[in-house]
């Protein structure tokens, strides 16, 4: 069974104490309580190659917590804080990413997508007043005019264009020397999942493509919470006609030449996107099937 990055948390959610006022309060009473290392937006990792913890003891008080969920009873948080999130990322979240468990890093991604939505909700979308955090952080309420905001999900398509056994990647200017990745863009208002494939196909690489196939999804969260859609599209001609503001280029791939970029290789043509990255998942289900 494929498991993307940031998947697989083994937290319990908990929505069942979100407006039980009682039960959360104990939960912030509780001495095992944990709160999650952060350095801004990003995770800090401990000597054991996880996650850092602290317990509440090392808070000043005036932290606004997040609940992430509970293990074996104990409640684990993340305060919420004001740093901005780097969409692009730096190569210290990057190296953090590849050492942490897999657990870890469905933890951290939720930790970060709440932060970010937090600060990007302070003030109310119908009336423009200050919200506050309640539902244990799992959503933010106006106090004038009393509308209640919760986390959204923006859905992404991310894909591999195929064509008589090879696969569309491409790169943006801003990515490492040497790196590409599967194609991806927003789903529009009024747009199904397949039909988002063959416009972001075409748009960015000029490839007209039919029948479109799911493999699997992720979350992403980086620069907002994403739900990236994993699929394989059918090319329906070879053509590479470049949006040059999307990609700086892109090619067609063997499974050879993505085996070899998967398996660092000394014979790669390129490098391959990060393990946890759904790009990378995506270019293994395609090069191993």
């Amino acid at each position: 069974m494929m498991s993307p990055g940031f998947t697989g948390s083994p937290l319990d959610r908990a929505d069942r104490v979100r407006n039980d006022a009682e039960a959360y309060d104990a939960l912030l009473g509780d001495w095992r309580a944990r709160i999650l290392g952060l350095d801004g937006l990003d995770p800090v990792v401990a000597a054991d190659g996880g996650l850092m913890w602290h317990s509440v003891a090392e808070l000043s008080g005036s932290e606004e917590l997040i609940l992430l969920g509970l293990s074996d009873g104990k409640p684990h948080f993340v305060a919420l804080a004001e740093a901005e999130g780097d969409v692009f990322r730096s190569p210290a979240i990057w190296r953090a990413l590849s050492m942490l468990p897999a657990e870890d890093a469905a933890i951290y991604g939720t930790a970060r997508s709440l932060i970010e939505w937090h600060n990007g909700h302070r003030f109310c979308g119908k009336c423009g007043h200050l919200t506050t955090l309640f539902r244990a952080g799992w959503g933010r309420k106006c106090g004038n005019c009393g509308k209640e905001h919760f986390p959204r999900t923006d859905p992404v398509v991310i894909m591999l264009a195929e064509y008589e056994g090879k696969a569309l990647v491409g790169r943006q200017s801003r990515f490492p020397p040497g790196n590409y990745s599967a194609l991806a863009g927003f789903l529009e208002p009024g747009e199904s999942i397949e039909e988002a494939v063959r416009r972001e196909i075409h748009e960015e690489a000029g490839v007209f493509c039919g029948a479109v196939r799911y493999v699997t999804s992720q979350p992403w969260p980086f620069g907002g919470a994403q739900l990236m859609i994993a699929c394989i599209v059918e090319a329906l001609g070879d053509a590479i006609t470049l949006d040059t503001d999307e990609l700086e280029d892109a090619k067609w791939i063997s499974k050879e030449d993505a085996r070899a970029a998967l398996e660092n290789a000394d014979s790669r043509t390129f490098n391959a996107p990060p393990s946890f990255a759904i790009a990378h998942s995506l270019l293994k289900h395609w090069a191993t099937t």
